[in-house]
């Protein structure tokens, strides 16, 4: 709480007066550039390795980067569904991001409760067991067979395949399928590296991630 406290006094300080024309702005309203869907897990900061500042990122984070299907039993409807249909629908961002990450707990333990072979399964809170249960498509495809790139270890390996996995969730809303239908919407993977603070994309043509570099970042930007 101390950091928190001093980080406060902190911005206050030194670089609130920078951006208050900025605040001044934004109060007036908001118009992100994306819906970018993260982990909880606090070595994921958005924010810092895409170089973004307030107002340019519409933010979801839980764990496990996960957006569970569309609901139909209004008793079933969860707040990941209204943040994708609010960014979509009210503040019309043109983009959304998926993005996974290296050494994810949430994957770590999805892969140990879809795996038949681990007996000894982990003993998990009520609503976090409950909420892996989003993940298990993911745990299935990667024991499926499907591997990206197996230079990575088991986990990371499954935490990339589920960032697949959630862009397949997406496109079960209704306003998902239509905003792509008429071009008005992209649909990308990203996967962060947290030990060398690198992010990788998803590569089609390859069906893999790969570096965002200079090469990359061409590709999906089109120029």
């Amino acid at each position: 709480m101390r950091k928190l406290v001093e980080g406060v006094l902190d911005f206050r300080r030194r670089l609130a007066p920078s951006l208050r024309g900025l605040f001044a702005d934004l109060s007036r309203g908001q118009k992100p550039d994306c819906l970018f869907v993260a982990c909880s897990d606090s070595r994921v900061v958005p924010n810092l390795f895409s170089s973004t500042y307030p107002g340019d990122l519409f933010v979801l984070r839980n764990v496990g980067n996960i957006v569970p299907p569309a609901q139909t039993d209004e008793g079933d409807m969860l707040s990941e569904g209204a943040a994708v249909e609010f960014a979509i629908s009210v503040l019309n961002v043109p983009d959304v991001i998926i993005c996974g990450h290296s050494e994810c707990g949430a994957m770590i333990a999805t892969g140990a409760l879809v795996n038949p072979a681990i007996r000894d399964k982990p003993k998990l809170p009520e609503h976090v067991q409950g909420w892996l249960k989003f993940g298990y498509p993911s745990g299935r495809r990667y024991l499926g067979g499907e591997v990206l790139d197996d230079s990575w270890a088991p986990h990371d390996q499954l935490s990339q395949v589920n960032v697949l996995q959630q862009l397949d969730h997406l496109h079960t809303y209704p306003i998902v399928k239509e905003r792509v239908k008429e071009g008005k919407l992209g649909l990308h993977g990203w996967w962060y590296d947290v030990a060398r603070g690198e992010v990788h994309v998803y590569d089609k043509d390859q069906h893999k991630f790969v570096q965002l570099d200079e090469t990359a970042a061409k590709k999906i930007l089109k120029v």
